[in-house]
């Protein structure tokens, strides 16, 4: 019996590798063989937590066929966001919480997608639900996720049901949600060190809106200085990135953690849908989005129903 293979969205953040690693442990209780592996590399926030709970990194896998014939899907869904040859294994689980789109399964599977802002919350509730503990490293990695998917509690995606899986995953991990929170937020915003090309793949989902491919990347940062600094570099590097894949539109969202506030880079054919999207202007190929902080609940919906318009 092949084992299953358990991983994320392209470009993973925290909550993509936590879920992977907390899933493949939950199948593994389940009486199945189980890895978490990652469709690319750590970034800084979630190779913190890993080091912080000493557990080592998934590996990275490309294609999943060449090894498994069964996988399971966590933080995504969109067939854009997952591997090329996804079509050539079965999906077995899907564990979510973002929109369902362009997803089909030939047989029932096991989908749980809830509209909270994290899916270690999720597989939290599916946890406590299977009366299976959480060992107190597997706790501390899903605390970082929902942490980082909720923006320490600031997010508008945040409901109480993240809240209260943070609190008791916190006891479990022993750690002090805002001391622990702001040290692993603070090193999600270090940009010094990142290339023009490294900071528009950092945290990059493609979605289809409309027949139409549209690539919508977010920076954490404290503060705009040092973003807006390569403000031209990143739209020259935007621009040929549109041209290459044959985007409709490139979105580069940038989020000041602390303030809550972000801002926009533009690049692609389709900047009117922009403008209608958050019925705002575009100006110099820059759009200001005070109080937004969610690319899932403040950012895509609107952009898939302008382009829908």
């Amino acid at each position: 019996m092949s084992k299953y293979l358990v991983f994320g969205h392209k470009n993973p953040d925290t909550d993509t590798i936590a879920s992977a690693i907390a899933m493949a442990f939950y199948l593994e209780k389940m009486g199945n063989e189980a890895e978490a592996v990652a469709q690319g590399e750590m970034n800084e926030e979630t190779s913190f937590a890993l080091n912080y709970f000493k557990v080592e990194a998934p590996r990275i896998i490309t294609r999943v066929a060449n090894e498994t014939d069964k996988v399971a899907l966590v933080d995504h869904n969109e067939p854009l966001q997952s591997v090329d040859d996804l079509n050539d294994v079965r999906v077995d689980y899907v564990i979510d919480h973002h929109r369902i789109n362009g997803f089909e399964s030939a047989q029932p599977l096991y989908y749980r997608c809830e509209p909270i802002g994290c899916t270690a919350s999720i597989l939290f509730k599916m946890f406590r639900e299977q009366g299976i503990d959480i060992p107190k490293a597997i706790a501390g990695l899903m605390l970082s996720a929902i942490i980082s998917d909720t923006l320490l509690f600031k997010s508008p995606t945040c409901t109480h049901v993240d809240e209260e899986a943070a609190y008791e995953l916190a006891k479990i991990a022993d750690v002090n949600i805002n001391e622990y929170g702001l040290d692993l937020l603070k090193a999600g915003t270090n940009l010094s060190s990142k290339t023009v090309d490294e900071l528009i793949e950092l945290d990059a989902k493609n979605f289809e809106m409309n027949g139409q491919n549209v690539r919508v990347a977010q920076v954490n940062a404290i503060g705009f200085d040092e973003m807006l600094a390569l403000k031209g570099q990143l739209l020259t590097r935007m621009e040929e990135y549109v041209a290459e894949n044959k985007l409709a539109l490139f979105v580069l969202l940038v989020t000041d953690v602390l303030k809550s506030d972000s801002f926009g880079l533009v690049a692609g054919p389709n900047l009117a849908e922009v403008e209608r999207a958050f019925n705002l202007k575009v100006q110099d190929f820059q759009i200001e989005l005070p109080g937004v902080v969610s690319r899932k609940k403040q950012v895509v919906p609107q952009l898939t129903e302008a382009f829908e318009a």
